[in-house]
């Protein structure tokens, strides 16, 4: 995972987070690879940090952001 020890969130960001994760890891077909929580909690990270404050709208670049890397 990206260096992110420098980043603090608001309690209700974090919840935001974990919202977007949880409904991202939810859309994965069984069973969710470690790697890909990762990825999409990396992904929730930064773009939180950008200034992304929107659930719905994490969880898709989430997703979007795996399914364009996983041909990696």
């Amino acid at each position: 995972m990206k260096d992110f020890s420098n980043a603090a969130f608001a309690p209700e960001t974090i919840k935001t987070m974990t919202t977007a994760l949880k409904a991202s890891v939810a859309t994965l077909p069984e069973p969710v690879s470690s790697h890909h929580v990762h990825r999409l909690a990396e992904t929730i990270l930064r773009e939180t940090r950008d200034g992304e404050r929107n659930a719905s709208v994490l969880q898709r670049l989430a997703l979007l952001e795996l399914q364009i890397g996983s041909g990696d």
